[in-house]
């Protein structure tokens, strides 16, 4: 199916340059770019494709840009926006594109309908790669995020922490205006619009993308299977990740359920006797509960110690860089990933 259309239109050429260079590296929207430097050129373009977003400039404005049939006109301002354009949802200008992309979908997603959430996005199969461990301490959420950012060089990851405490927003030294908490609310009240919520929220670290992790552990236990499933299958099924990492907490009631749909799971464990049995433990349940197949798919990984560094998310930019980097590049070239 041919993706709706994203156009940019703003008469400062090296702006619209540089927000199209952005969009066209993020491979995980699902909308064909198009960048405009003049009203003359993105009219005579609407005049034979159909436009589903239209974000452009204030001053670009006119009569019949008004006329265009667009989904959703949205106006870049570069302060209080015109009163004639109240009609339309203003986003300020100067700020980084990631952050204008996410207000971007907020806007469109309380009041459109995506066309790929009726059929799949054509791409190749989402692996799904699960990250667990009944062990703590054994530097599970930095293999996660090393992998991700790894993978993501090559293809398009999307990372999501199932934790109950993550402690990202100390970790990254900032707070996140959407969450998975957000995004969990949206799947249990039937959203049609998923794919634009989540692209509303992502984050990214390196080239690595990531809805920022709930901030109740409530939220975490409060979801049921059918609601993961349903976010999982909106991923796989209409977004445009090749790969989907799920670093996975003891909060999920259903948690052998959730390993189960993963291709592989990496299982990061610690060498004391303490630690075995825990393992031990773990692996006989998986009998005893008839999940043998998980038990074939768990990478068990004693992970190379590595020295910690800066936090406000310099510990995870210098990730890749570290000890434990190079041990997931050679992981990643064995598995294929």
């Amino acid at each position: 199916m041919k993706k709706q259309i994203f156009a940019v239109c703003d008469t400062e050429a090296e702006y619209a340059k540089n927000f199209m260079e952005y969009l066209n590296r993020k491979q995980n929207l699902t909308f064909e770019v198009q960048a405009f430097t003049g009203v003359k050129s993105l009219l005579a373009f609407a005049e034979q494709n159909r436009i589903e977003i239209l974000l452009i400039s204030e001053a670009a404005v006119c009569r019949e840009v008004r006329e265009l049939d667009v989904g959703k006109l949205i106006v870049l301002t570069e302060g209080i926006k015109s009163p004639e354009l109240s009609a339309y949802a203003g986003i300020y200008k100067y700020q980084s594109s990631a952050q204008i992309v996410r207000e971007v979908m907020a806007c469109y997603g309380e009041e459109r309908s995506v066309l790929p959430a009726q059929s799949p996005v054509l791409k190749k199969a989402t692996q799904i790669l699960g990250v667990y461990s009944p062990v703590g301490r054994c530097l599970k959420t930095s293999f996660a995020l090393t992998l991700g950012q790894l993978a993501a060089r090559e293809k398009p990851v999307l990372y999501l922490n199932l934790e109950e405490y993550s402690g990202f927003e100390e970790l990254f030294g900032k707070s996140f205006t959407g969450t998975l908490s957000d995004l969990l609310y949206f799947v249990r009240q039937g959203d049609h619009n998923l794919t634009v919520r989540l692209n509303s929220m992502v984050e990214t670290v390196g080239q690595l993308d990531f809805v920022p992790p709930v901030q109740s552990p409530m939220d975490i236990r409060g979801t049921s299977w059918q609601d993961w499933v349903c976010l999982i299958q909106e991923i796989v099924l209409h977004s445009s990740y090749e790969v989907l990492i799920l670093d996975i907490g003891n909060g999920i009631d259903e948690v052998f359920q959730l390993l189960d749909l993963c291709k592989r799971i990496y299982m990061p464990v610690c060498s004391d006797g303490l630690s075995e049995c825990k393992i031990i433990q773990f692996e006989n349940l998986l009998r005893v509960l008839d999940y043998p197949q998980v038990l074939a798919k768990t990478v068990r990984m004693k992970l190379p110690f590595h020295e910690s560094i800066s936090g406000n998310g310099a510990y995870v930019e210098q990730l890749p860089w570290s000890q434990l980097g190079e041990y997931v590049k050679e992981l990643i070239r064995k598995e294929n990933i």
